[in-house]
């Protein structure tokens, strides 16, 4: 066995003389080399760790400090103010025994200079968080700038030195700040306003100013002092309570996907494809590790948190009874596969270094080729990820902490990430409508059984060389993962590419050793659970009404045209074509992102207001002129924008409500205004992909390389989840979900009216550029 012969580094013989060792100079020098390669890592980490450390200064910067101080007292010149003295004479005792005079007084000077350097890290430090507070210039219009924005600009620019790290601003960035209660409480009743009728408004106004007089202000309190003690006041109550404490299948219901690159297929060879990709990952992983990816910085400037990137690789959700937990590790060396029913584990290192992906295409082929079947229950044993979170983990502590159960439970667990060789091609078609929809949803839960849900993320590789990623939500949003995915990317198919045959390029080295099969023992009653949990995710997954709408009869390009932010002509058309699809307008979830301060994650924008209801009615009533219509249309848009960029600077209401009812239970208050305010369901539940993070494939030079973006499972039983990516100039791409269960909702239905919604507000813009 080829296992065998990689695994032995020495054999031995007994003779008359005594023992005689025959060493293997390969084995050794495979161990050297991973030494070599160790130690390099824990030296750039740590030169890295120290950049980011004394960031915005630099280690030469301290050399400088030390020279300017030495310099001053050969001039007889003390810039300490009798502060070396003072700290010669506190280390005389100690050092008069072996240091001369001018040796103390060049160590005095020395630590008086560290000491002065130090401080004047943490000046720059608190200065450039003082600075990145002022947010005015998110809310001017675009193309003008103000001149105090300008100043600000530069201020910023400057102090943020020449080459940031990943993490290098993380000690600058401001703390979320705590939003007063009073604007609290008018921003939520505005936000309810246009679904309610005056009765149950003034209800619902007598509500809430009884919740703002009391307990508002005891539960404010308590939330000032968490924003003053912790570095986010939102984010682990979040991270927490929305996701971990669920006990429903986080399949469908908390898991999103991210689709491949919509037109272009590089290789239809599924184990190529997984090669490059795979070792594009492990590019990205050592980058990431290494702190050394390039900071996301709005305008080239502001800088985002970087928080979240941290548990991308090696983590994975362990069950609990009760709630659940976020396993991080790291240095994993390994990634474990799943291909027809089987798990097996694959080394990704050789020799101290990654394997090359010509070398991870011959692990992936031998594993395509293994005719071995599944061992009994092995099949679907993923499935306890997909469905109810308490059997799992009861599963978990009954059957898998001990023998080979914990064995390969514990490769999949610390496993650097997990991938399904998937054995059905997927992908968009343009000549079958329902290409997109079948692609999406078997991103979403496939199988039911072929996907590792609770891993950070599960890469998916069709027969076809087509992929795509299902992510657990817990650790971080979309965002984060499309950042990696738009690098992985780049570098599959611009840097590393195929060879003429469509395999990886580079040398076959058949000597690696095979990938190892896991191991189980799983006893009847546990596979009763397993069916139990897959019977359960089945149901969910046949529930969920999927459709694709590829709209390409404009993009951003004219919706710039007409001065208006695509995000808020989008939001637009899907609150004009939700209405049109039920006959009643919802509350509606569109999510933004609160990166600008430290550990920020996400905030609500309530796209539903009374600007919006009036300009669809407007144009649902025949009586009212396109030039009324496009006057709503243009104050709608301005109140979604500067709601979109209220949640981005921390003055949103959602996560401040939120907190404040998790304060109110710990307190043991109950309060009727919270309790409704929380059970409210979204109706319409909306999201963008970003786009172009990196900017490392040119779209205008390559527009077939283009990605088509990502989506989430609806979030209400009788509502809409709608995820959009607008992707170039001429295409914007909706992934539209709902269930089949409901008799008021239809995808396919509701991406046609988000069709017609679409062009029906360009025409507005249309009819005024022919009268001018």
């Amino acid at each position: 066995m080829a296992e065998a012969h990689q695994a032995v580094a020495f054999q031995f013989t007994v003779t008359p003389d005594g023992i005689d060792l025959q060493l293997s100079r390969e084995v050794l020098k495979h161990i050297y080399l991973s030494g070599v390669t160790s130690w390099k890592k824990r030296a750039i980490r740590f030169k890295n760790g120290v950049l980011t450390g004394v960031y915005p200064a630099s280690p030469s910067s301290w050399l400088i400090v030390v020279i300017a101080i030495m310099s001053t007292m050969y001039a007889r010149i003390d810039p300490s103010m009798g502060m070396i003295d003072r700290i010669k004479t506190s280390l005389l005792p100690v050092s008069s025994m072996f240091m001369t005079v001018q040796t103390q007084t060049v160590l005095s000077a020395i630590l008086f200079a560290t000491v002065l350097w130090l401080s004047f890290i943490f000046l720059l430090r608190y200065i450039l968080k003082a600075l990145l507070s002022y947010h005015s210039w998110i809310f001017e219009s675009h193309g003008k700038m103000s001149f105090s924005t300008k100043v600000w600009l530069s201020l910023v620019k400057l102090l943020s030195g020449r080459r940031p790290l990943l993490y290098s601003f993380q000690a600058s960035l401001p703390h979320l700040p705590v939003p007063s209660t009073l604007c609290l409480v008018k921003n939520y009743l505005e936000s309810v306003r246009p679904l309610l009728d005056d009765e149950q408004y003034k209800q619902m106004e007598i509500v809430a100013n009884d919740f703002k007089k009391d307990p508002a202000p005891k539960f404010q309190k308590h939330l000032k002092l968490k924003s003053w003690w912790a570095t986010n006041y939102v984010s682990d109550w979040w991270e927490e309570y929305i996701y971990l404490r669920g006990r429903d299948p986080i399949m469908v219901n908390s898991n999103f996907y991210t689709m491949d690159l919509l037109y272009v297929i590089p290789t239809h060879r599924q184990a190529a494809r997984a090669g490059n990709v795979v070792h594009a990952m492990l590019q990205y992983r050592r980058k990431l590790e290494r702190g050394e990816l390039t900071p996301l910085r709005a305008l080239g400037i502001v800088p985002m948190c970087s928080f979240q990137y941290e548990r991308m690789f090696n983590t994975t959700r362990i069950p609990g009874i009760e709630t659940d937990f976020v396993q991080h590790l790291k240095d994993r060396k390994h990634l474990v596969v799943y291909h027809r029913g089987r798990f097996f584990k694959v080394w990704l290192y050789y020799g101290g270094r990654h394997l090359w992906p010509s070398e991870l295409e011959l692990q992936f082929q031998r594993i395509l080729d293994d005719k071995s079947e599944p061992q009994p229950g092995e099949i679907k044993l993923p499935s306890l990820t997909a469905g109810n979170r308490v059997p799992w983990a009861r599963a978990r502590l009954k059957y898998f902490t001990e023998g080979v159960n914990q064995a390969s439970l514990e490769a999949i667990e610390t496993a650097a990430f997990f991938l399904t060789l998937d054995d059905e091609a997927h992908g968009y078609d343009p000549e079958n409508i329902r290409s997109l929809d079948l692609y999406a949803k078997s991103l979403l839960h496939g199988k039911c059984y072929d996907r590792w849900f609770d891993k950070s993320f599960t890469l998916i590789v069709y027969k076809n060389g087509k992929i795509g990623v299902n992510t657990e939500h817990s650790w971080a949003d979309s965002p984060i993962i499309g950042h990696m995915w738009e690098y992985v990317l780049a570098t599959d198919c611009f840097h590393l590419g195929y060879n003429a045959e469509g395999h990886c390029k580079g040398d076959i080295n058949k000597s690696l050793a095979t990938p190892t099969r896991l191991q189980w023992d799983i006893p009847k009653a546990c596979q009763e659970i397993i069916e139990g949990s897959y019977m359960i995710a089945k149901g969910i997954a046949n529930d969920v009404d999927f459709h694709g709408c590829l709209f390409n009869e404009f993009g951003k390009g004219l919706i710039k045209k007409c001065r208006t932010s695509p995000d808020a002509f989008i939001q637009l058309a899907l609150q004009l074509a939700h209405y049109r699809d039920k006959g009643e307008f919802c509350l509606t979830y569109e999510s933004s992102m609160t990166r600008m301060f430290r550990e920020g994650r996400t905030e609500t924008v309530r796209s539903c207001t009374c600007e919006s209801t009036a300009f669809v009615r407007a144009m649902e009533d025949e009586s009212t002129t396109n030039e009324q219509r496009l006057a709503l249309f243009k104050k709608a848009a301005d109140k979604h924008q500067n709601m979109y960029r209220l949640a981005m600077t921390g003055a949103g209401i959602d996560r401040h409500l939120f907190c404040l009812y998790i304060v109110s239970k710990v307190m043991g208050i109950d309060s009727p205004f919270l309790k409704q305010v929380l059970s409210e369901p979204w109706r319409l539940s909306t999201s963008q992909t970003p786009q172009q993070q990196l900017n490392l494939i040119d779209i205008q030079k390559f527009p077939k390389y283009v990605g088509a973006g990502g989506g989430f499972g609806p979030v209400a039983d009788d509502g809409y989840g709608v995820s959009y990516i607008i992707v170039d100039e001429n295409l914007v791409t909706f992934h539209i979900s709902s269930k089949f269960s409901s008799p008021e909702t239809d995808s396919f239905r509701f991406g046609q009216n988000i069709r017609q919604a679409m062009l029906d507000i360009k025409a507005l813009f249309n009819l005024k550029e022919k009268k001018m």
